[in-house]
């Protein structure tokens, strides 16, 4: 369990986004938090009362219009048809759990419920994963078409690899997750007794950085009184 703040600061300080991907995209930012000291926890309370928010706000959204003249949803859309990408087939996350929380979010953990809601709530695609499975910090990059990238097939362990050209975080040892925000692999994702995570915020116009911080602060304020985080928010002007 790493409970170190600078331990935290230093994994994040590796973080790179490529100048290829600001490209496609110069409003882009990715808020990066790492989170060490987490309590593992089955569903409690806490996570359900979210969840049911997150619910009641998609229906309510979906009440009004499409999904996809959400003004962030509509923007990703827009992303992914910049690098190839086919978003009524590969549906950026925020979209996904928009589409699907009307009629039920998931019930995994804690961990795993807090965030899905927060993503909802917040209107932000939020990736989570055990920090601890990284080799070396993330980067996002444009694919070469080699990297690996371990997910399931038909029940069965498979390495896929992304298409040339496709937005995908990855580190030392391969993808983590592809299409920028659409799925990720299995090595590094979160699971019953995750207790450091790093989470991975996108934005883009019209979500503003102050809009980032808050669902920043909501996330961290729900997952345990004990927990020691840091973050990193990388744009254009950032990026090293």
């Amino acid at each position: 369990m790493v409970t170190d703040r600078n331990e935290l600061d230093l994994f994040l300080s590796g973080a790179r986004i490529e100048s290829s991907v600001f490209a496609l995209r110069p409003d882009y930012r990715a808020l990066l938090v790492a989170v060490g000291g987490i309590a593992p926890a089955a569903s409690d309370d806490v996570s359900e009362s979210l969840l049911g928010r997150a619910e009641a706000m998609a229906r309510d959204l979906a009440a009004r219009g499409p999904v996809e003249e959400i003004p962030h949803v509509a923007a990703w859309r827009e992303a992914y048809r910049a690098f190839g990408a086919k978003p009524q087939r590969t549906r950026n996350s925020l979209e996904a759990l928009l589409r699907r929380a009307p009629g039920g979010l998931p019930r995994v953990n804690r961990l795993t419920d807090v965030y899905n809601a927060i993503s909802v709530l917040h209107q932000v695609p939020l990736g989570g994963e055990d920090l601890t499975r990284y080799a070396g910090s993330p980067r996002l990059v444009r694919s070469d078409g080699t990297e690996p990238f371990d997910t399931t097939a038909g029940g069965e362990m498979v390495t896929e690899h992304p298409e040339v050209g496709e937005v995908v975080w990855c580190d030392d040892s391969g993808v983590t997750c592809r299409r920028w925000n659409w799925r990720q692999g299995r090595r590094t994702q979160l699971h019953d007794g995750t207790t450091t995570a790093l989470f991975i915020m996108d934005a883009l116009d019209p979500m503003t950085d102050d809009a980032l911080t808050a669902a920043a602060d909501d996330l961290v304020g729900h997952l345990g009184p004990d927990v020691v985080s840091a973050r990193r928010l990388i744009a254009p002007t950032t990026s090293r």
